[in-house]
């Protein structure tokens, strides 16, 4: 599924980057941290390069990072993913 939309609608196509974010959270469901992050860390620099630094999707992408890092116990990276999530959320909704 992810082949043929990165083909057909192109890598920064909002239904490409919905469908990494829903591979990373299955993937972290299933315990596999490794490949959870691959997918939300692509997620986040899509999102970056087409929504800016400063959007709500971004802090998602951020927020998803930082739990896959609390379910691997590395609480001091979720921290800084959540908190970056927190920062953009202040800035954007104040």
């Amino acid at each position: 599924c992810l082949e043929i939309r990165l083909r057909v609608l192109g890598s920064e196509h909002p239904q490409v980057t919905a469908l990494y974010n829903s591979i990373g959270c299955m993937y972290a469901v299933q315990g596999k941290y490794g490949e959870a992050l691959l997918y939300h860390q692509e997620n986040l620099d899509i999102r970056r390069q087409v929504l800016g630094s400063e959007h709500p999707h971004v802090a998602e992408s951020y927020n998803n990072i930082g739990e896959v890092y609390r379910k691997q116990g590395k609480y001091a990276k979720a921290m800084i993913q959540h908190q970056t999530s927190l920062e953009i959320k202040l800035r954007v909704y104040g």
